[in-house]
């Protein structure tokens, strides 16, 4: 690929500013080439290529200084950048910056990585000049990707090698129309190096897992942001999500959740009015202006602790929807934030399948 010299130029300046230093981080530096997944028929005029980048990344190790290190079998955490050229006139090419964990299995051979940032593309959606870009309605949008790979340290003296495939997602959560949003899965290459001798593994010094036993807890979360209906130029409009329900702490790592959410999704009011008089009564889309924008669902949940921060994830179903707007089933993932033990701060993405609605700002309690 045309980024070979690049990552190698690259490659050999990082190497040589870090000769001298003395921590516990590491460098990676990865090619990619994929494709584009089609997750809706909408999208088809955006595939016409191979999609291809690269990733840098820089990383900390982690020894067992703290629990939920061992926990975890000691992952890293990071910052990376990546750059994806999507081989099609409309996309142009994204690039973005995020934060990861990286997490290990098999003996530290086996990788995954999940990251969160932001993205920036080149080409975002405009009505007089790009409009068939209907996947990226901002410049700015929310990232995230996972990547699993094989990884190998110190194969020859400290440079090591990865490879594996990755799942990158770029979406501006629907915050301005239009937003089918690009999910492209690729594989990958790379080298790492280290900047210092590996320290060895803490161990044995986690509490018992009685300390772990909770009764249920109770939680209430309320999200909020900006959204937009499907149809360019409606206009953003402020929604509010509440959520209220109980979890489960199961063991050190996780908890099950069970509850039920009620929104209120402004945009859908504009929505509802522009499909009352822009389609005919027995058309399919058509609906009466006064129909109820709000619905309630119900959802089991699944929330993984690491340190203060936990993973998210929640999946739905509408039990109340009076205007039939995508699927009945819904999912939600995010990061959470425990500012104290009973007050936590988030954010989230909450989508039908492949088809992002709206990213979460969340404020709760937990009691």
């Amino acid at each position: 690929m045309k980024y070979s010299f690049l990552f190698i130029v690259f490659f050999n300046v990082l190497l040589s500013i870090a000769q001298d230093k003395k921590n516990t981080t590491y460098f990676d530096a990865q090619l990619f080439r994929g494709n584009v997944y089609k997750h809706t028929n909408d999208i088809g005029h955006l595939i016409s290529g191979h999609p291809d980048g690269f990733m840098l990344s820089y990383n900390w190790k982690t020894y067992g200084k703290k629990e939920w290190q061992q926990v975890y079998n000691y992952p890293d955490y990071g910052i990376s950048f990546h750059y994806l050229d999507f081989k099609n006139k409309y996309l142009g090419y994204n690039f973005a910056l995020g934060l990861h964990y990286n997490f290990y299995f098999l003996k530290r051979n086996l990788m995954f990585r999940i990251s969160q940032g932001i993205g920036v593309t080149s080409n975002p959606y405009n009505k007089e000049t790009n409009n068939k870009n209907n996947a990226f309605g901002t410049k700015v949008m929310d990232n995230t990707y996972f990547m699993l790979q094989y990884k190998k340290d110190n194969i020859l003296n400290r440079i090591g090698f990865q490879a594996g495939f990755m799942l990158t997602h770029f979406s501006n959560g629907r915050f301005k129309a239009p937003n089918s949003g690009i999910n492209t899965i690729a594989l990958n290459v790379g080298l790492n190096y280290n900047f210092d001798e590996s320290q060895e593994f803490i161990k044995d010094t986690l509490p018992s897992r009685e300390t772990y036993k909770e009764k249920i807890k109770y939680n209430v979360a309320f999200r909020t942001g900006i959204s937009e209906g499907s149809v360019p130029h409606l206009g953003q409009r402020h929604f509010y999500h509440i959520g209220l329900y109980a979890d489960k702490r199961i063991g050190r790592k996780s908890a099950l959740q069970f509850g039920t959410d009620v929104f209120f999704s402004r945009y859908l009011q504009d929505y509802i009015q522009f499909v009352s008089v822009a389609f005919p009564k027995g058309h399919k889309s058509y609906s009466e202006a006064d129909v109820d924008y709000k619905r309630v669902g119900l959802f089991i949940g699944h929330e993984l602790f690491i340190n203060k921060l936990s993973i998210e994830t929640q999946f739905g179903y509408y039990v109340y929807k009076p205007f039939n707007y995508e699927i009945d089933i819904y999912q939600r993932v995010g990061a959470k934030y425990y500012i104290t033990k009973e007050l936590f701060s988030g954010v989230g993405l909450k989508t039908h399948g492949g088809r992002a609605e709206a990213i979460e700002v969340t404020l709760g309690i937990r009691l």
